[in-house]
């Protein structure tokens, strides 16, 4: 399975739905994920992959980086780059 971190997921279920989140770490059945702002960095949420539509081919660099490299991530850092996200991608 291909490392996940990092990359950018819209919610498919949950009373989430439809929210875009940062994946801050996966394993073969979980994500954990955050948005900076209801799910911060401290307190992210752990949610079925099934649950997670990945967007693959639209990352955030500077996020993942840090995160591929196992620094921590300010909520800060989280909210711009899903901001940035939301400009570059208004049709999510």
């Amino acid at each position: 399975m291909e490392n996940m971190t990092g990359l950018f997921a819209r919610s498919l279920a949950g009373h989430d739905k439809g929210e875009i989140f940062v994946i801050i770490s996966c394993d073969t059945e979980y994500a954990i994920i955050a948005d900076g702002k209801k799910r911060t960095a401290q307190k992210p949420k752990r949610k079925n992959l099934k649950h997670l539509a990945v967007m693959k081919n639209k990352p955030d660099d500077e996020i993942r980086a840090k995160l591929l490299s196992h620094k921590s991530v300010s909520n800060e850092e989280i909210k711009y780059g899903l901001e940035r996200f939301k400009k570059r991608y208004a049709e999510v």
